[in-house]
């Protein structure tokens, strides 16, 4: 159920960039593999006719009047075109919502289109684009792919240990190495950022309690696609999360994953050296996501990251870019 934001990150209203004809090869939302957002697309199952706008324009406050995900004082972003891997995942909804609401121009690399028009609904292919694809398969990663994109958020994951999640050959080794390898190695060396989404732990994998979690590999595993980002040449930030938490669990629109919370847990701890242990609100990672791709210093960087009781930064660039820099091993 949706319930009204308790954490204090706002997302930025921005002025739309100017239409601009498509380009010739670049594959656009609305004749991506028969899927699309276009406005003509009504006759789509599940569609919603409810619009980032109208979230905007509401103005949810918390009890101590503090300000919400809905804050207008990010600078614009219009030039980027940030390509989200991973977003129907849990972070990656909540890395595409905010990027939505700030007005970033969005492509998602999907393995199944249908599901971005059911949890963001119909949206303008100059705010965002879907094409399918599979990390999996290299022969799905075309460079018409990349064409453009300035950055990369990669949020893709599964299970630790086996699950419903794993069928269809959805294992640590085939999503966490063999995905995050493919997928490095077929993007431009024109990107601004890689940031990689991975987890606390990663060179600890034969340590206790570690070991436990890497019984089938996927420590292990994401430490070998973090290793191959790292040797790439490309620009990149890894995240580390700590155990994720809070939603979104049963997300069905953008409307629910904007308002979605994380209670109290505001307050954001940044280390280095992978010796952070706790947790982690998804939003919390969404949001670090977002603000490595603009701060240079993070560049070339692997942090940890968890999430405690108390205020936190929101999405203030100059909060986030203090807890970045004064992050230690």
């Amino acid at each position: 159920m949706a319930t009204k934001l308790s954490l204090t990150f706002r997302f930025p209203v921005e002025k739309s960039p100017k239409p601009r004809k498509s380009k010739p090869g670049v594959p656009q939302l609305n004749c991506c593999n028969g899927y699309g957002f276009s406005k003509n697309n009504s006759g789509f199952r599940g569609q919603l006719s409810m619009k980032v706008n109208a979230v905007q324009d509401e103005a949810i406050q918390s009890s101590n009047s503090e300000t919400t995900f809905l804050s207008q004082t990010i600078p614009p972003s219009s030039s980027k075109l940030v390509l989200v891997v991973g977003a129907t995942g849990g972070v990656g909804q909540l890395v595409v919502a905010s990027l939505l609401n700030r007005n970033i121009k969005s492509r998602l690399l999907l393995r199944d289109p249908e599901k971005a028009i059911s949890l963001f609904g119909n949206q303008d292919e100059e705010k965002l684009q879907v094409v399918k694809g599979d990390t999996r398969n290299p022969a799905d990663l075309d460079p018409s792919i990349f064409e453009g994109v300035t950055h990369v958020i990669c949020c893709t994951g599964t299970t630790a240990f086996p699950s419903k999640r794993w069928d269809g050959d959805n294992t640590p080794e085939r999503v966490d190495w063999e995905g995050v390898r493919n997928l490095v190695s077929a993007l431009p060396s024109s990107l601004k950022r890689v940031v990689l989404v991975s987890s606390v732990g990663v060179t600890k994998f034969n340590e206790l309690p570690w070991s436990i979690m890497n019984l089938f590999g996927v420590l292990k595993y994401k430490k070998k696609g973090e290793d191959f980002l790292c040797e790439s040449g490309l620009p990149f930030t890894i995240i580390r999360a700590g155990r994720l938490t809070d939603g979104p669990y049963t997300s069905y629109d953008l409307n629910t994953l904007l308002k979605a919370t994380a209670g109290q847990r505001r307050a954001v701890v940044i280390g280095q050296g992978d010796n952070l242990v706790g947790e982690v609100s998804r939003l919390v990672v969404a949001e670090a996501c977002i603000q490595a791709m603009d701060i240079e210093f993070t560049e070339g960087k692997i942090y940890e990251i968890n999430s405690v009781e108390g205020e936190g930064p929101g999405t203030d660039p100059e909060k986030w870019e203090e807890l970045f820099k004064t992050a230690r091993a």
